[in-house]
Formats: C-alpha cells, sequence, structure tokens
C-alpha cells in the first residue's frame, strides 16, 4: 500500500489468475496479491500443479491467495500445505467456527460476505476473519459475477473491519468505488479479462493505474503481506 502524507491508496487483488506469466506481470505492474480459484464450477479453476507454477512465478512478497467454495477442512490444508500459501478466501456457507479454525492454524482468513444474499454482511461481527470480501451477490456463481452494484453501502462495513471491495469493478469505476465505499483494498477478476480466465494485460494495466491515482484520506489496513 502507498501512502502520500495522510492518503493513502488501498492495496490491490488480481483473481482468477491462471498463467504464471500473467501472474508475474501483474504484480510486477503494481498488484499487491493474486487469487488462485480452486472451486471446480469456475472457468478459472486451477490444478495443485498450475496453482504451484502460478506461486513459483511471483516474488516471495507478493501474496498467493487460495479462494475456496464450501470445501472440507482437510482439503483446504492439503491445498495450503501443497502450494505453501498462508492466505485462504472463503466464498461458501463456511460457519464461523470453521474460519476460527482456520485461523488457528496460523493462516490469513478472508471471508466473503454478500450485501443481497447469504452469508450477509450483518453477520459480519461473528466470525474471526482477518478481513471481509463484500459483494453484492446476486449472480449465479460464487462471487462478484461482474455486477455492478452500490459500493456506497460497504462503507459503514470498512470503518469496524479489514474490507475488501468486489464485484463489477473495472478501471473505469473503480475510482468511483473507492471514493464510495473507502475499502482497505480492491478485488478485480473479470474486469480485467478478455474471456473468462484470460487476463487482459492493458486491462490489468488500465486498472492498477486506476486505484494508484485514488487515494482516501482514511488509515487503510495492510490485508495483504
Amino acid at each position: 500500500m502507498e501512502s502520500y502524507g495522510t492518503f493513502h491508496t488501498p492495496q490491490i487483488k488480481i483473481c482468477g489468475v491462471t498463467k504464471p506469466e500473467d501472474a508475474a506481470k501483474c504484480i510486477a505492474m503494481g498488484a499487491d496479491a493474486i487469487g488462485l480459484m480452486f472451486f471446480k464450477k469456475s472457468p478459472r479453476y486451477l490444478t495443485v500443479p498450475r496453482a504451484q507454477a502460478i506461486i513459483h512465478a511471483i516474488p516471495k512478497e507478493a501474496a498467493a491467495v487460495g479462494v475456496f467454495v464450501n470445501e472440507p477442512f482437510n482439503a483446504i490444508m492439503d491445498i495450503v500445505y501443497s502450494c505453501h500459501i498462508n492466505t485462504v478466501q472463503l466464498h461458501g456457507n463456511e460457519p464461523p467456527k470453521f474460519i476460527h479454525d482456520l485461523v488457528n492454524q496460523g493462516l490469513r482468513v478472508i471471508k466473503a460476505l454478500y450485501m443481497e444474499g447469504e452469508p450477509s454482511v450483518k453477520k459480519m461481527a461473528t466470525y474471526d476473519a482477518s478481513a471481509f470480501l463484500v459483494e453484492c451477490a446476486e449472480g449465479i456463481l460464487p462471487g462478484g459475477n461482474a455486477m455492478i452494484w452500490n459500493w456506497r453501502d460497504a462503507a459503514p462495513f470498512g470503518e469496524t473491519h479489514p474490507l475488501i471491495l468486489a464485484g463489477g469493478l473495472n478501471a473505469d469505476n473503480v475510482g468511483d468505488a473507492i471514493r464510495e465505499a473507502m475499502p482497505d483494498a480492491v478485488d478485480v477478476s473479470s474486469g480485467v479479462e478478455s474471456a473468462p480466465g484470460r487476463k487482459d494485460m492493458h486491462k490489468v494495466q488500465m486498472f492498477i493505474k486506476a486505484v494508484q491515482i485514488c487515494k482516501t484520506k482514511r488509515d487503510l489496513r495492510r490485508i495483504f503481506s
């Protein structure tokens, strides 16, 4: 996260990366983290060997985040150990105890909560998560489904908990989204793609630049190492 006096820039996560070379370019352009999709129904799904290749392509200081949806505890831990990741992002109906158990394993846990679905953002205080990814969740698959929503609705939750904003973000609107929600980080996937799972490096570059020039006065929490 960059700081300019009392102004701060949210961190950036590029999710659903499927190629090692794309991951390396995203980090080189200024992204703080990449997301590795372990949800088999996703067009961005990765096998463990493919995920390992992507992780090996990025610097050690960059964060690799494993993304899961209602995956069993042991299955998550197997991938954590195989890929040597320390951050997981949960997009299902995982109960609070599930998150607590993962945190007790020394993991940073990001829990996705929804403005228009379950689990609801109204239940945020019941989870022992390291940070919360907030999106609308009106689409078919878990996640933002590229749907633009009223990002301002997420602002109150960022006042009390580490907040990652997602859903419908792209280079054209991320500045407005940051000003409205004042998140600690932003998360994008389809908004920087030419097709599902295919990152467009020009779109990635434009997105990162749009975030970097949009600063907020609120002190921001650092979510990704």
